[in-house]
Formats: C-alpha cells, structure tokens, sequence
C-alpha cells in the first residue's frame, strides 16, 4: 500500500521517459521472425513485455539478455516449439492479441491462455479473422474469450475486421502477415479506434523492411514477397508513461521536463500535453523532450480521447481540480481493458468528491469538494498512477495493490521518491 499527502509547494522535476511498451512488444515480434540476428537496445523491461518475451522463447526462439538490451536469433517465420505448448499470458491484453496470429507460424499447436480477467476480454473479432486466412482456432472456455488453441496455416488473403473493439486485432494480422503464402489485405472501418497504435505498428514494420500499404482509408495492404530484416534497433521514449509526470505538473503547479521522447513519434499520447495546454498549461517541445509550466489555475475541457485512450485516466485524475467540467468522448473500448476503465473513473472519482457521469462513449467529469480516501486499482496500473496524481493534488490517499505498476512501468514509486513527492511509507 502506498500513503500519499498533498503535495503543497510546487514541482520541480526532470525525468527521462521510460522505453515505449508498444514499441518493445512490436520490436520482439519483428525480430523473432526475422531473418538473421537483431539487437533491441534500451527495451522496456516490464511484467507485459517479459510475457512476450517469455512466449516467444517457448515457441522455439533463441533469445539472449544483456544489461544494454535483449539479442535474438530470427526464425524467418518458421517457428518450431517442437511440441504442443500452452502459453500464460496472465493479464497482457497485447500479448494475446498480437500472439494470436503469430501462433499460426508455429510447428504445433498453441495454447494462449491467461488471467481471470483476460479470460473476460473479447477476442472474438480477431479469431474469426484468422480462421478466415487459414487458421484453425478453437476455444476452450466460452465461445469469443480466451483460452484459445492456435493452429493451422497462415494463407493470407482478405479479411475484414470490426474497428470497434481494439486496434491489435489489426496489429495481430498485420504483424504476422509478411509470412503468409498469399498477400493480405485487412479491411476496416475508415475510424477503428486507437487508430494512433496502428501508426506504431506501421512505423515499427517500416523500420524492419515492411512496408505496409496504408494509403487507402480503412484497408492495409501488407505483400508476402519481403521478410523483416535483422538489425538494431533503439525503442524510443513511451508518451503514456511521461503523461503522469506531466498531469502532476498541471495538478500541482510548478516545472516538469520530460526527456527520451520522439517529437516525430507516431504515439497518440505525443498529444496528451497540447490537451493541458487548453487547461492551462504552457507546454514547450524539443526535439528529444517536452517541458510543462503550470503557474494559474486548471480550466476544464471538451476532448475525444480515442486516439490516446491510455492517457484518459490520466486526464481524468487532472479534470477533478479544474475550475469548471471536462467532457471526455470516443472512449467506449476502455470498458474492455485491464479493469472496465470507465467505470473504475466513475467508482474512485466519486469516492473522493468529484461528480461523475457516464454514457455511451462520454465521460463527463465535475469538479466537487474532494477529499482523501482509498483507491483499489483492481489490478490495473494506469488506475494506480493516476491514482498517485490524486494523492498528491488531495492529499490523504491510500492506493492499495501499488506494485501493479510493475505491468508497464516498474520504477514508477521508485522516481516518485527520488523526486521527494513520495516518502516511502
């Protein structure tokens, strides 16, 4: 459990952003099919991407750590476990996805399986995807949810996908895609939501030797005639993690800087300190950082969250000390992540004073008489950070099961004690 009190006199702080997660997962799995031996430099290693990592030793790749990075031995998409393996993903929602198809290149069958609460994420859309190009998936609890067993063969074609549920479907297919005996073109609606992952997963494949046809709106257009290519590779800054830091700058006044982020960065979250720009903030980018100045009082706001639903805890935690209400839209899907986000919004806003309201894809956020308490992030790390931006704008706030940081960002209580907004206890 972790005690926070209010933080009274303005921060000064200057922190590095963590390796991106989107970008480690991405990484792995391109340089596990490639063809030849690749070097991840400065990978984000946390509970999510050790999953990954984990996974694709178990079906049969040969990767080695190093203190600088990870090396890996690529198969050239001929993945050999050599038996039939079944795979616990706990609760990485990514690995699933993207694992999926991947699957489909191994010599045997493959069991995906995972937490309780995986196992209550719908994956339906994209089994349905892969059984349409060749796969043979099956379930083995309830029809649509994980576990799954992969197996079959990677024929390729075109498949279409619903774009209402989540953008690694369309990573999963496309990832994998490359090594399909036909090319593939993945058909979806011209709005599929956290659009901004699929500019990731693109940029990541353009910079291992795919290059993705994107031009037409709602189709993606991969050719099987090029293999990813071995390298080394660099994983850049993570704009999710960094959003924290910037939300206790807007929440308690004074500097921060964050350093390691791309300003060319395909991630939506590049976005997320523009929108405290409209609160009040004064935000300023340079090429390899972004730095926040908030010395006025914090206005609500109308935004669309959906090409950066990881930030949308964040912004809410922010939204209860502004002067006025804050509308947050295009946010549907979260009911579908770790914990149902928007409804943990709803339960820990308004058990520490705010007023919240909630329908449809809209989230509307009012500020109240807020006061300290205790959160329960039910296993879901962005609850507990912006759970920590709470604790230290109100002061008095316990947040229970804290190490479920450990999923995407390990050292996050840690750089809050080194920057004295945390004592430890």
């Amino acid at each position: 459990m972790v005690h926070l009190r209010k933080r009274e006199d303005p921060v000064d702080l200057e922190v590095r952003a963590p390796p991106s997660k989107s970008y480690t997962h991405r990484a792995l799995i391109a340089a596990a099919l490639a063809d030849g031996r690749s070097f991840i430099e400065d990978p984000l290693i946390a509970e999510d991407t050790l999953l990954t990592l984990q996974a694709l030793k178990t079906l049969g790749v040969e990767i080695t750590e190093e203190e600088r990075g990870i090396h890996i031995h690529g198969t050239r998409g001929d993945l050999r476990p050599g038996r039939p393996v079944t795979i616990d993903l706990k609760n990485s929602g990514t690995s699933m996805r993207l694992l999926a198809s991947v699957s489909l290149l191994a010599d045997h069958p493959v069991i995906l399986t995972g937490s309780p609460r995986m196992c209550e994420r719908p994956i339906g859309d994209l089994v349905e995807a892969i059984n349409s190009i060749g796969g043979t998936v099956r379930y083995l609890g309830r029809p649509g949810y994980p576990p799954i067993e992969v197996s079959g063969r990677l024929l390729g074609g075109r498949v279409e996908l619903p774009s209402g549920v989540s953008s690694q479907f369309i990573t999963s297919l496309l990832m994998t895609a490359p090594y399909a005996e036909e090319p593939v073109e993945v058909k979806t609606g011209e709005n599929p939501v956290s659009a901004s992952y699929l500019g990731i997963t693109t940029d990541l494949m353009k910079n291992f030797g795919i290059n993705v046809d994107d031009r037409k709106p709602g189709l993606f257009q991969v050719p099987n005639t090029s293999e990813y290519l071995s390298k080394r590779y660099s994983v850049e800054g993570d704009y999710s993690s960094a959003s924290y830091f910037f939300g206790i700058g807007a929440i308690c006044g004074g500097d921060v800087t964050v350093t390691n982020l791309k300003v060319s960065s395909p991630q939506g979250d590049r976005g997320f300190p523009a929108i405290l720009e409209t609160m009040g903030c004064r935000v300023r980018s340079g090429e390899t950082s972004v730095h926040l100045r908030m010395d006025g009082s914090l206005s609500g706001t109308e935004v669309n969250m959906s090409p950066m639903p990881d930030t949308v805890q964040t912004l809410s935690a922010v939204a209860v000390f502004a002067d006025s209400p804050t509308e947050i839209t295009g946010v549907a899907h979260l009911r579908h992540k770790e914990s149902d986000r928007i409804e943990a919004i709803r339960r820990i806003l308004t058990s520490l004073g705010a007023g919240v309201s909630t329908s449809g894809d809209a989230i509307r956020i009012q500020p109240g008489r807020l006061h300290g308490g205790v959160i329960d992030p039910e296993n879901d790390h962005r609850t507990a950070m912006s759970g920590a931006l709470l604790g230290l704008g109100i002061g008095d706030v316990s947040l229970l099961d804290a190490g479920c940081v450990g999923k995407s960002y390990p050292a996050f209580w840690d750089l809050l004690v080194e920057a004295g907004l945390w004592d430890g206890m």
